[in-house]
């Protein structure tokens, strides 16, 4: 569903007047990411974050998203359209439950998926993202890793790598919830259609995948792929980016959606405009900690 013109059109001049720019994640809705500037993974967004000249910037996604570009960019103002969007993946995994197990591990390193909050970062040694966690991990020096929160995508890297992983007990439930069950039931539809998943499904569903990948991993195996069928194992709104990219293939939701990235509409966008509020802000202490753990990740092609 399309924004309504005359908002999109008040979203635009509001933009222009407080040097603004939007970013979307792409499990954010279809009319949500029509009027956005850029659209990507955590990845492609944490760059653009960084890389923007506007003054403000209009974070559509979850909490952790926000805080990402907040620590990246101190002297920018970041707003987030619902106070209220955030990760359950985020908050399973608290800053003092990561320090604690450092600390009697003097040995090991803590790699922190994006998907965690500015306090669990600013307590681990590197950061990652679905697409590059299997480069971070093996980039370390250290065999001994604690892969902090995602279990699922920590078990893909660990089957990725070298490294002695210790996984921490967190999930998406987005993911969590696709079953081999699921994905056979809409194979036995289309027949034809390739699987690709995102590696924080679990590992049953990966190992049956044709492709696991990040969404931009993804994004760029359906552009190059021959074939024209994909069942899409991660949130349903990537279909809608996958679509307008792809227009001659056809794409398969699996039916799961994350709460928090559905909470922000077009509406909310032209309010956070009109009021400048929501502002996302985080202690100077923790975001220098943060940030060093973020450029390390950003090294990291």
């Amino acid at each position: 569903m399309a924004a309504d013109k005359k908002l999109v059109e008040s979203v635009n001049r509001l933009k222009k007047e407080k040097n603004a720019v939007i970013l979307a994640h792409v499990y954010q809705r279809g009319e949500v990411q029509d009027i956005a500037d850029y659209v990507g993974d955590s990845l492609d967004l944490s760059r653009k974050a960084v890389q923007t000249n506007a003054e403000v910037i209009v974070f559509c996604g979850v909490q952790f998203m926000a805080e990402t570009a907040a620590i990246l960019n101190p002297n920018k103002t970041v707003l987030l359209p619902d106070k209220n969007a955030g990760c359950g993946l985020a908050d399973m995994a608290t800053s003092q439950q990561v320090a604690r197990i450092k600390n009697r591990n003097p040995g090991l390193k803590v790699v922190s998926y994006v998907n965690s909050s500015a306090r669990v970062k600013a307590v681990s040694d590197i950061c990652c993202t679905s697409a590059n966690a299997v480069d971070v991990v093996n980039s370390l020096s250290s065999d001994s890793v604690l892969f902090v929160p995602d279990r699922n995508l920590g078990s893909h890297v660990a089957e990725n790598s070298d490294k002695l992983i210790q996984l921490w007990d967190g999930y998406c439930y987005v993911h969590e919830k696709i079953t081999v069950n699921d994905m056979m039931e809409i194979h036995d539809e289309h027949p034809h259609a390739e699987i690709i998943v995102h590696p924080e499904c679990i590992a049953p569903v990966r190992h049956l995948a044709d492709f696991v990948g990040s969404t931009s991993q993804m994004s760029r195996y359906v552009k190059e792929s021959a074939q024209k069928e994909f069942i899409v194992g991660t949130e349903d709104n990537f279909v809608y980016r996958l679509k307008a990219d792809n227009p001659g293939k056809l794409f398969y939701p699996v039916h799961t959606l994350c709460d928090g990235m559905n909470t922000i509409l077009p509406e909310k966008i032209k309010w956070l405009l009109e009021k400048m509020e929501n502002k996302v802000r985080v202690p100077e202490k923790i975001r220098i900690k943060a940030k060093i753990v973020l450029d390390k990740m950003l090294e990291v092609l």
